[in-house]
């Protein structure tokens, strides 16, 4: 009787341990297909041969202009070390809002799409053939603020330039009536 109660603890035992197996397992593949890492610029660059034609995730600011060229555009992707261009189709492009300079923040995208290492269309040029585009973040307009600090030290400046133009006028005899 004792062996046949260890052996039905077993086999519930074993059972359990393939139902959180399997739920483990399961649980594995729905975050890796859910979850994509996105590349950096720098990894990007560093190993561009490793990821040459692959389908990778890469996020930033976009940048600069929005180049529309017929049905497709550029845009510039910076993560704060580098920025990569991204060839996209002009619809795409058109979600874009706000593109970085002095006085705007840019949208802050997700892109998906192919890693092109020497993209034979673009003249061997290092880019990313985006096939998905995600506002992951809207930029917005910043305003320029000039600290006092600036002021005060351009002043000072003026006054030194004014007072030293002064001094070389009068040592040439322009301040001489004779």
């Amino acid at each position: 009787m004792k062996n046949i109660k260890n052996y039905e603890l077993r086999i519930k035992n074993c059972r359990k341990n393939k139902i959180i197996f399997l739920l483990s397992f399961l649980f594995c593949l729905w975050s890796f297909a859910c979850f994509s890492e996105a590349v950096s610029s720098a990894e990007l660059i560093a190993s561009a041969k490793q990821y040459d034609g692959k389908e990778i995730v890469y996020r930033g600011e976009v940048i600069g202009d929005v180049m529309i060229r017929g049905k497709f555009a550029w845009i510039n992707v910076n993560d704060t070390k580098n920025a990569i261009g991204v060839w996209l189709t002009a619809d795409l492009a058109k979600e874009v809002s706000y593109a970085g300079s002095y006085k705007t923040k840019g949208d802050i995208v997700e892109v998906k799409g192919k890693f092109n290492r020497a993209c034979l269309e673009h003249g061997g040029d290092l880019d990313i053939h985006a096939n998905s585009l995600q506002i992951i973040e809207k930029g917005k307009n910043v305003a320029e603020v000039i600290s006092p600090r600036k002021i005060t030290t351009a002043i000072v400046f003026f006054i030194i330039c004014l007072t030293l133009t002064v001094i070389y006028f009068i040592k040439l005899g322009y301040g001489n009536k004779s």
